[in-house]
């Protein structure tokens, strides 16, 4: 039978959604997890490489792993966002600079797989080629908008331009995730091979809709108070 004292108690509050999460997330070791995590790509195709275990043209499949790998975290960097609001996920928040500079580490990567194995590092011959060809154009575009972010990612940067200014600045992450995809599209339709194409379409196109949908209803939540 429950005493006076606990009959007057209140029952505890429910935690908010993610907050089991939210303190895994700022464990001390999650970060450098996360960070390991994001290099496992990058391991796996080194030891490939040096193994021969990347099939008849290791070339052809690093240049194409490269490329998937850093579509693959611009996804993953859209998605953060979108996890911190829907499931209350603020500590993800803290990840964000570090997987967008792993999204550009595998951009770079890419673009040094095509200047060598295509190019073999002919630097005349790669200017000469990048508006020659639609797709490079594209790619090479939007690895010069996420050099920009790269380079405007740290603390002094954002001191320096203001939090409006960094904050507008860094939507160039959506212009970068369009043009990855087109550069993708085109990549494919040599081959008519668009089966991931689609897939990566519908994502982005998930993650951006989110994003101009929540956009909206901010508003017109601020505009009924």
């Amino acid at each position: 039978m429950a005493t006076a004292a606990q009959a007057g108690r209140r029952p505890a509050a429910r935690p908010a959604g993610g907050h089991g999460l939210n303190r895994l997330l700022m464990h001390p070791v999650a970060k450098p997890a996360v960070f390991v995590l994001c290099l496992l790509p990058f391991a796996w195709l080194l030891y490939g490489a040096v193994a021969d275990q990347l099939g008849a043209n290791p070339a052809e499949y690093l240049l194409r792993a490269t490329g998937d790998w850093a579509l693959r975290f611009l996804c993953i960097v859209l998605a953060v966002t979108p996890l911190r609001v829907m499931a209350r996920l603020t500590a993800i928040a803290r990840w964000r600079r570090m997987l967008g500079l792993f999204a550009y580490f595998y951009v770079v990567v890419h673009l040094l797989c095509y200047a060598w194995f295509d190019m073999g590092f002919d630097l005349p011959a790669i200017v000469a080629d990048i508006p020659k060809r639609p797709f490079i154009l594209v790619g090479f575009a939007a690895f010069v908008l996420l050099t920009l972010l790269a380079a405007t990612s740290f603390n002094r940067a954002i001191k320096a331009l203001g939090g409006k200014r960094w904050q507008r600045l860094h939507r160039l992450v959506y212009l970068c995730a369009g043009l990855g995809l087109l550069h993708f599209f085109w990549m494919r339709a040599g081959k008519n091979n668009f089966g991931e194409v689609g897939i990566y379409a519908v994502v982005i196109a998930v993650l951006l809709g989110w994003r101009v949908w929540h956009a909206v209803a901010t508003r017109r939540a601020s505009a009924t108070r």
